[in-house]
């Protein structure tokens, strides 16, 4: 099968499940995709039983998309610039304390609260998980996905204050957890963790590195947008800024997840401001809607794909089970003693813990993580994956269809929900 006739059947599929998931289900895209691109895979599986060559070439275009550069090396790139563009900075900048908690504090808090119940729970169980192992797990599986949580912010009405915290967390923990998740890889294969100097070293090095590339390349292009006024060159910038910068700093081996974001918030707040017209404004913005859109539907089509090529075992299935309510725990934990440490310098938002723990998603990135874990003695990649897939699951259709209700329940809903478009 060549490229273009495997886009075209994946761009067809997204838009005939979106289709569906908007007027027949009436979901939102992400989690009605999820749905209906899992019961396209069970359907297949069970199929295979009657009709073994069409699981067998299903399952062979499924491998044949390697998940893990498909999202941290591509889409990613997109939904997060994107996803910047669309923060309210004016809220972010008076929420961004709480931002640089969550997404540093939390998210170390996370990993290492996941790590120690999830490895107590299941030997409890009698299911064996190594130290290692246990510690890769609450690396990947710590930081919100950004897709899946933008996505749901736009449909659930919180109050702005939670949304800047939730939302902008999303964005930066990405960077964070990426870093905590490779230096653990490292150490799997090196045989010993860094230092914790060194781990902070290394951290710092690529989010400042990150950060740094994402402001200058975001800086040059808000100089250059001001040469001209013609949206069609000036939206190609912003794609060549999205495109370029991320690559860039891939390449260099920083943080391109935060790259790609404080280019996106710069061009979002001075770009737009200072150099863009009115005219030019509103195409930049439907444009990147429309980007997001649009690799939001494929995504989650791929993630339910993906089920085609797990491999199912029942303790893997046991164990991802049992790492719901563990996950959910650290969450509570990270996310109440991040916030209960802020308390004593400023105003609590009321219910700010239970909706930053129940709306911290997880989606395709904690997937592809978990993919691109290596297969090393001890480091149980199967079961990993495994339970990882699981937990995406049940976060994006449970917790992503309850989250509205929880907002009501607690009086916190400042405006009715968005309808998923």
């Amino acid at each position: 099968m060549t490229v273009f006739v495997l886009l075209s059947t994946l761009v067809s599929l997204a838009a005939l499940f979106g289709l569906i998931s908007h007027r027949v289900l009436r979901l939102p895209v992400s989690v009605g995709t999820t749905i209906l691109s899992l019961g396209a895979a069970a359907a297949l599986i069970a199929g295979g039983h009657l009709e073994p060559g069409l699981r067998a070439t299903a399952e062979h275009i499924v491998a044949g998309i390697d998940f893990n550069q498909v999202v941290l090396h591509g889409m990613l790139a997109f939904l997060l610039f994107a996803g910047a563009l669309q923060l309210n900075l004016a809220e972010l900048s008076r929420q961004k304390l709480a931002v640089c908690c969550l997404s540093l504090l939390a998210t170390a808090l996370s990993t290492v609260f996941v790590a120690g119940l999830l490895k107590l729970t299941l030997m409890a169980v009698g299911i064996p998980l190594s130290a290692m192992a246990a510690l890769l797990f609450g690396a990947l599986i710590s930081p919100t996905d950004p897709i899946a949580v933008l996505e749901m912010l736009r449909r659930a009405g919180a109050p702005a204050a939670l949304e800047a915290q939730l939302a902008g967390e999303s964005l930066f923990n990405d960077g964070v957890g990426a870093v905590i998740f490779l230096a653990l890889v490292d150490a799997s294969t090196g045989g010993s963790l860094p230092s914790p100097g060194r781990f902070v070293l290394l951290l710092l090095l690529k989010a400042i590195g990150g950060i740094g590339i994402g402001a200058l390349l975001g800086y040059l292009t808000y100089r250059l947008l001001r040469l001209v006024d013609d949206y069609r060159i000036e939206v190609l910038l912003t794609l060549a800024l999205a495109m370029g910068g991320y690559a860039l700093t891939d390449t260099l081996r920083l943080s391109a997840p935060l790259e790609v974001v404080t280019a996106g918030l710069m061009v979002g707040g001075r770009a737009k401001t200072l150099a863009m017209s009115e005219k030019t404004r509103n195409h930049v913005d439907t444009f990147w809607e429309l980007l997001d859109d649009i690799f939001n539907v494929v995504l989650f089509l791929l993630l339910g794909l993906e089920l085609l090529v797990l491999p199912i075992q029942g303790r893997f299935l046991v164990a991802g089970l049992l790492a719901i309510p563990v996950v959910l725990l650290a969450r509570f934990a990270s996310v109440a003693l991040t916030v209960e440490s802020l308390a004593l310098v400023r105003q609590r938002v009321p219910g700010s813990i239970q909706v930053l723990t129940w709306g911290g998603l997880r989606g395709g990135l904690a997937v592809a993580l978990a993919l691109s874990l290596p297969t090393g003695e001890g480091l149980q990649r199967n079961l990993l994956l495994v339970a990882t897939y699981v937990v995406v699951v049940f976060s994006i259709v449970v917790q992503g269809l309850t989250i509205t209700h929880l907002l009501r329940r607690l009086g916190l809903q400042s405006q009715p929900a968005t309808a998923a478009k």
